[in-house]
């Protein structure tokens, strides 16, 4: 058993977080992904992790289809600059590699910024390591990580623009 998935499983007993961790093949995609899973895209998470200027994080909850609205999110925060980490200052800040990442565990409990659209759902997220998917009600993840809840994404294009 991996240490990661250790530490995620401990850390969601711990906030009394009712999870399903399963083992699954690679997808080069977000519908093969959804389709190995069993359920639509939009119920699969991305756990981005977003660093401020002042050197601090914050996790992103972002459902599939959709990308992070930058000037929503600076605004909620209340911040002028926000950026992606390369992945391995990702890595560092939450002991989870790119592809894995989960608020669940994290070295380091970041604030939670959750998109409105997964609230209500039951969830696919990263769990801490590869060739696996943490399942999860998003209305207990939003509750035991204190997640602010706002419109923080807009609709993906597809031509990738």
């Amino acid at each position: 058993m991996s240490d990661s998935l250790d530490r995620v499983r401990a850390a969601a007993a711990e906030r009394g977080l009712d999870i399903d961790i399963r083992e699954r093949p690679d997808a080069n995609s977000l519908e093969e992904a959804a389709a190995l899973l069993g359920i639509a895209p939009f119920e699969i998470v991305k756990t981005l992790v977003v660093k401020r200027s002042d050197g601090s994080y914050l996790f992103a909850l972002v459902p599939g289809g959709r990308a992070i609205s930058w000037p929503k999110l600076r605004a909620l925060v209340g911040v002028n600059k926000l950026r992606m980490p390369e992945p391995a200052l990702a890595l560092e800040a939450t002991g989870f590699e790119r592809g894995t990442i989960t608020p669940i565990g994290s070295t380091t409990a970041w604030p939670v910024y959750a998109d409105e659209t997964i609230v209500g759902r039951r969830v696919a997220l990263g769990a801490g390591a590869h060739g696996h998917s943490l399942f999860v009600d998003a209305d207990e993840l939003i509750g035991a990580y204190g997640a602010i809840v706002a419109d923080i994404t807009v609709p993906e294009d597809p031509a990738g623009r």
